[in-house]
Protein backbone atom coordinates (compact mmCIF):
# COMPACT_ATOMS: atom_id res chain seq x y z
CA UNK A 1 0.00 0.00 0.00
CA UNK A 2 1.42 3.40 -1.02
CA UNK A 3 2.59 5.58 1.84
CA UNK A 4 3.07 8.94 0.11
CA UNK A 5 4.28 10.56 -3.11
CA UNK A 6 7.86 9.35 -2.57
CA UNK A 7 6.96 5.72 -1.91
CA UNK A 8 8.95 3.35 -4.10
CA UNK A 9 7.60 -0.12 -4.82
CA UNK A 10 10.24 -2.73 -3.80
CA UNK A 11 11.60 -5.03 -6.48
CA UNK A 12 9.52 -8.11 -7.16
CA UNK A 13 11.96 -10.61 -5.59
CA UNK A 14 12.20 -8.39 -2.50
CA UNK A 15 8.42 -8.30 -2.21
CA UNK A 16 8.32 -12.08 -2.53
CA UNK A 17 10.96 -12.46 0.19
CA UNK A 18 13.41 -14.17 -2.18
CA UNK A 19 16.26 -11.66 -2.37
CA UNK A 20 17.80 -9.28 0.13
CA UNK A 21 19.27 -6.74 -2.27
CA UNK A 22 21.33 -5.01 0.41
CA UNK A 23 23.17 -8.27 1.20
CA UNK A 24 23.47 -9.09 -2.48
CA UNK A 25 25.01 -5.66 -3.13
CA UNK A 26 27.61 -6.26 -0.42
CA UNK A 27 28.41 -9.71 -1.85
CA UNK A 28 28.92 -8.35 -5.35
CA UNK A 29 31.20 -5.59 -4.04
CA UNK A 30 33.48 -8.27 -2.55
CA UNK A 31 34.46 -9.30 -6.08
CA UNK A 32 34.54 -12.96 -5.04
CA UNK A 33 32.38 -15.91 -6.15
CA UNK A 34 29.49 -16.78 -3.85
CA UNK A 35 29.45 -20.17 -2.16
CA UNK A 36 25.70 -20.66 -2.45
CA UNK A 37 24.07 -23.30 -0.23
CA UNK A 38 20.42 -24.22 -0.74
CA UNK A 39 18.27 -27.00 0.71
CA UNK A 40 15.18 -28.75 -0.59
CA UNK A 41 13.07 -31.33 1.23
CA UNK A 42 15.34 -34.18 0.13
CA UNK A 43 18.61 -32.70 -1.12
CA UNK A 44 21.36 -30.15 -0.61
CA UNK A 45 22.67 -28.05 -3.50
CA UNK A 46 25.94 -26.10 -3.47
CA UNK A 47 27.03 -23.74 -6.25
CA UNK A 48 29.88 -21.34 -6.90
CA UNK A 49 28.22 -18.35 -8.54
CA UNK A 50 29.79 -15.33 -10.23
CA UNK A 51 27.73 -12.18 -10.96
CA UNK A 52 27.74 -10.96 -14.57
CA UNK A 53 25.92 -8.02 -16.24
CA UNK A 54 23.59 -10.49 -17.96
CA UNK A 55 22.90 -12.34 -14.69
CA UNK A 56 24.50 -14.79 -12.28
CA UNK A 57 26.68 -17.50 -13.82
CA UNK A 58 27.17 -20.84 -12.04
CA UNK A 59 30.76 -21.95 -12.55
CA UNK A 60 30.75 -24.98 -10.23
CA UNK A 61 27.90 -27.03 -8.78
CA UNK A 62 27.37 -30.10 -6.61
CA UNK A 63 24.13 -31.86 -5.71
CA UNK A 64 23.71 -34.37 -2.89
CA UNK A 65 21.95 -36.65 -5.37
CA UNK A 66 25.39 -37.12 -6.97
CA UNK A 67 26.61 -38.68 -3.72
CA UNK A 68 24.14 -41.52 -4.24
CA UNK A 69 24.60 -42.00 -7.97
CA UNK A 70 28.36 -41.61 -8.22
CA UNK A 71 29.86 -42.28 -4.79
CA UNK A 72 27.53 -44.90 -3.32
CA UNK A 73 25.96 -42.76 -0.58
CA UNK A 74 23.11 -44.77 0.97
CA UNK A 75 21.85 -42.32 3.59
CA UNK A 76 19.33 -39.54 2.84
CA UNK A 77 20.61 -36.61 0.80
CA UNK A 78 19.41 -33.93 3.18
CA UNK A 79 21.12 -34.74 6.48
CA UNK A 80 24.19 -33.07 8.02
CA UNK A 81 26.79 -35.59 6.72
CA UNK A 82 25.32 -35.32 3.18
CA UNK A 83 25.45 -31.50 3.37
CA UNK A 84 29.12 -31.65 4.39
CA UNK A 85 30.02 -34.08 1.59
CA UNK A 86 28.19 -31.94 -0.98
CA UNK A 87 30.10 -28.87 0.19
CA UNK A 88 33.36 -30.85 0.07
CA UNK A 89 32.61 -31.96 -3.49
CA UNK A 90 31.79 -28.40 -4.58
CA UNK A 91 34.93 -27.06 -2.91
CA UNK A 92 37.19 -29.59 -4.62
CA UNK A 93 35.60 -28.85 -7.99
CA UNK A 94 36.14 -25.14 -7.36
CA UNK A 95 39.84 -25.71 -6.67
CA UNK A 96 40.08 -27.76 -9.84
CA UNK A 97 38.63 -24.78 -11.73
CA UNK A 98 41.14 -22.38 -10.20
CA UNK A 99 38.81 -20.84 -7.61
CA UNK A 100 40.46 -20.41 -4.22
CA UNK A 101 38.28 -17.84 -2.47
CA UNK A 102 34.54 -17.48 -2.00
CA UNK A 103 32.03 -15.80 0.29
CA UNK A 104 29.16 -17.68 1.95
CA UNK A 105 25.60 -17.22 0.71
CA UNK A 106 22.97 -19.12 2.72
CA UNK A 107 20.05 -17.19 1.24
CA UNK A 108 16.95 -17.12 3.43
CA UNK A 109 18.05 -20.01 5.64
CA UNK A 110 18.23 -19.04 9.30
CA UNK A 111 21.85 -18.77 10.48
CA UNK A 112 21.50 -21.28 13.32
CA UNK A 113 24.79 -22.60 14.72
CA UNK A 114 25.43 -26.16 13.59
CA UNK A 115 22.82 -26.01 10.82
CA UNK A 116 23.18 -28.07 7.66
CA UNK A 117 24.01 -24.99 5.57
CA UNK A 118 27.06 -24.49 7.78
CA UNK A 119 27.97 -28.17 7.40
CA UNK A 120 28.16 -27.54 3.63
CA UNK A 121 30.35 -24.47 4.23
CA UNK A 122 32.65 -26.55 6.46
CA UNK A 123 32.93 -29.03 3.61
CA UNK A 124 34.07 -26.25 1.30
CA UNK A 125 36.58 -25.00 3.88
CA UNK A 126 37.97 -28.50 4.45
CA UNK A 127 38.35 -28.88 0.69
CA UNK A 128 40.75 -25.94 0.74
CA UNK A 129 38.54 -22.98 -0.17
CA UNK A 130 39.02 -19.78 1.79
CA UNK A 131 35.51 -18.90 2.98
CA UNK A 132 34.99 -16.29 5.73
CA UNK A 133 33.26 -17.95 8.68
CA UNK A 134 33.15 -18.27 12.43
CA UNK A 135 34.14 -21.63 13.88
CA UNK A 136 31.35 -21.23 16.44
CA UNK A 137 28.62 -21.77 13.82
CA UNK A 138 30.15 -24.86 12.22
CA UNK A 139 28.85 -28.30 13.28
CA UNK A 140 31.13 -30.42 15.43
CA UNK A 141 33.09 -33.29 13.89
CA UNK A 142 30.87 -35.93 15.47
CA UNK A 143 27.76 -34.35 13.92
CA UNK A 144 29.54 -34.09 10.56
CA UNK A 145 30.23 -37.83 10.73
CA UNK A 146 26.64 -38.58 11.73
CA UNK A 147 27.52 -40.04 15.12
CA UNK A 148 24.46 -38.39 16.70
CA UNK A 149 22.26 -40.18 14.17
CA UNK A 150 23.97 -43.52 14.81
CA UNK A 151 23.60 -43.21 18.59
CA UNK A 152 19.93 -42.30 18.32
CA UNK A 153 19.31 -45.22 15.95
CA UNK A 154 21.00 -47.62 18.34
CA UNK A 155 18.93 -46.38 21.26
CA UNK A 156 15.67 -46.44 19.31
CA UNK A 157 16.22 -49.93 17.93
CA UNK A 158 16.10 -51.24 21.50
CA UNK A 159 13.46 -48.96 23.02
CA UNK A 160 11.00 -48.68 20.14
CA UNK A 161 11.67 -50.98 17.14
CA UNK A 162 8.49 -49.91 15.38
CA UNK A 163 9.45 -46.23 15.46
CA UNK A 164 13.00 -47.19 14.48
CA UNK A 165 11.72 -48.92 11.34
CA UNK A 166 9.64 -45.88 10.43
CA UNK A 167 12.18 -43.13 11.08
CA UNK A 168 15.08 -44.93 9.43
CA UNK A 169 13.15 -46.52 6.58
CA UNK A 170 15.21 -44.72 3.91
CA UNK A 171 18.46 -46.00 5.40
CA UNK A 172 17.18 -49.56 5.70
CA UNK A 173 15.65 -49.54 2.22
CA UNK A 174 19.04 -48.52 0.78
CA UNK A 175 20.73 -51.35 2.67
CA UNK A 176 22.48 -49.20 5.29
CA UNK A 177 22.28 -49.84 9.01
CA UNK A 178 22.00 -46.29 10.43
CA UNK A 179 24.26 -47.32 13.31
CA UNK A 180 27.06 -47.68 10.75
CA UNK A 181 26.59 -44.17 9.31
CA UNK A 182 29.93 -42.75 10.59
CA UNK A 183 31.90 -45.54 8.90
CA UNK A 184 29.86 -45.17 5.71
CA UNK A 185 30.51 -41.42 5.79
CA UNK A 186 34.28 -41.96 5.92
CA UNK A 187 34.12 -44.40 3.00
CA UNK A 188 32.27 -41.93 0.78
CA UNK A 189 34.45 -39.02 1.89
CA UNK A 190 37.58 -40.96 0.93
CA UNK A 191 36.12 -41.75 -2.50
CA UNK A 192 35.54 -38.05 -3.13
CA UNK A 193 39.00 -37.03 -1.90
CA UNK A 194 40.73 -39.73 -3.96
CA UNK A 195 39.05 -38.43 -7.11
CA UNK A 196 40.55 -34.98 -6.58
CA UNK A 197 44.00 -35.90 -5.29
CA UNK A 198 45.68 -33.71 -7.90
CA UNK A 199 44.17 -30.48 -6.52
CA UNK A 200 44.86 -31.18 -2.84
CA UNK A 201 47.85 -29.53 -1.14
CA UNK A 202 50.94 -31.73 -1.21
Amino acid sequence: MARGPRYKVPRRRRREGKTNYYKRYKMILSGKPRFVVRRTLNYVIVQLVVPKPQGDVTVVAAHSRELMKKYGWKAPGDNTPAAYLTGLLAGLRALKNGIKNAIPDIGLHRPVAGARVFAAIKGGVDAGLEIPHSDEVLPSEDRIRGEHIALYAKKLSVENPELYERLFSRYLKAGLNPENLPQHFEEVKNKIINEFKEVLPK
